[in-house]
């Protein structure tokens, strides 16, 4: 260590109450973002309790019954962090605004029921919203990854980064209406595969054992999405639509949900054209559901693991963060979400013994604003290539 750095520290330490001081306005801002966030996610879990029928996926209605007092409990002590983080933040900073709202926002919450709200009875509906799917993915998605990339970070950088407004409103997008995107992914699939609807191979596949179902559907994916994925970055025009995945430079668990619309849609119709033909049993494909939704959200996530025995075999974050790299050794490799198998094969696998240092596109830089972003792609970029 050079002599001005030794002494720098001896300064820092020598003056503890000017750390004290940065360090309680730092957990003062920390603690009132994350009370009005879990406000605004209990105020959302209260509309689910009251209005079930319009706003909770349909499938799942039968295990939230079964489970009512654990998501009551979950609902309270939700509620209860809300004001202890408010009033936490109300006492560490000279600005009340954010605390106060978060008490506000748990006010809200404890005068539409609180933990005991009861559904109002508005009779079954075709549709629902899927709200449920959003607050408990967002709860339980950060309840784990911001403590694992305080821990294990592999760059160091805010919680509450750049742009991460932004890319929660993607989630909402993406998650909340999840219901209502596969739906209208499914609309094309079922015009071009209607004939096979009914066709008896279906039936054997259905009988497979749920493990190799579960893995057949992982193959199947991932070889359309692979392809699908990297027409996204050789098509100018799809690569406008693409770039808004890419923009983030800083990656962590949010920073996946940052994706236009069209992008979801199709990659969502092409993921689906396989595992509708094949017609793969139901429990297989929540299977696959649920470790998508997990492993899409970790392989974005700012964690140092390397998986030396796993990382050819299932994408990681290692793998993953070479397709977000700006750097140049990186660009257009790594186009599997799940199976690096595929980029070993056709030639575009890029993983050495290093991370890459930066992150998002080339030469030009989307809108950082979510309604930017969503508009972004339908303006004229002249001659604009991928990454260029």
């Amino acid at each position: 260590m050079e002599w001005p750095e030794v002494t720098a520290a001896i300064r820092t330490t020598m003056n503890p109450l000017r750390l004290t001081a940065a360090r309680r306005i730092n957990l003062g801002k920390r603690a009132g973002v994350a009370s009005g966030l879990l406000g605004i996610l209990c105020i959302l879990a209260e509309f689910c309790f009251l209005l079930p029928d319009l706003l909770v996926t349909r499938d799942a209605l039968p295990m939230y019954a079964a489970n009512i007092g654990i998501f009551r409990g979950i609902l309270e002590a939700a509620i209860v962090a809300t004001f202890v983080l408010g009033f936490y933040s109300t006492l560490r900073l000279r600005s009340k605004l954010h605390g106060l709202s978060g008490i506000a926002l748990g006010s809200i919450a404890l005068l539409m029921g609180g933990a005991e709200a009861q559904a109002i009875d508005i009779g079954p509906r075709a549709f629902a919203a899927g709200l449920d799917y959003f607050v408990l993915e967002l709860l339980v998605l950060g309840l784990v990854f911001i403590p694992l990339e305080q821990l294990f970070a592999l760059h160091r950088q805010r919680i509450f980064r750049r742009g991460w407004q932004t890319d929660l409103k993607h989630f909402f997008v993406s998650h909340a209406f999840v219901q209502l995107l596969s739906f209208a992914s499914m609309i094309p699939a079922q015009a071009a595969f209607a004939w096979a609807l009914q066709l008896d191979f279906q039936k054997h596949i259905a009988a497979q054992p749920l493990a190799l179902q579960f893995v057949e559907i992982l193959l199947a994916v991932d070889f359309m999405t692979y392809w699908v994925h990297r027409t996204f970055h050789k098509v100018p025009l799809l690569w406008n639509f693409h770039a808004i995945h890419h923009s983030s430079r800083e990656m962590d668990w949010l920073a996946g949900s940052r994706m236009h619309i069209v992008d979801v849609l199709v990659t969502r119709s092409a993921a689906f054209i396989p595992v509708f033909v094949l017609g793969f049993a139901p429990a297989a494909l929540y299977a696959y559901l649920v470790f998508v939704s997990f492993h899409a959200v970790y392989i974005h996530a700012n964690v140092r693991w390397r998986w030396p025995g796993l990382r050819w075999v299932i994408a990681m974050p290692e793998f993953h963060h070479w397709h977000h790299t700006s750097d140049e050794e990186g660009l257009d490799k790594n186009f599997a979400g799940f199976l690096p198998m595929w980029d070993l094969v056709f030639g575009t696998a890029h993983q050495p013994a290093h991370w890459p240092r930066n992150y998002g596109t080339v030469k030009f830089q989307p809108p950082e604003t979510w309604t930017g972003q969503l508009m972004y792609p339908f303006r004229r970029h002249g001659e604009q290539t991928p990454y260029g």
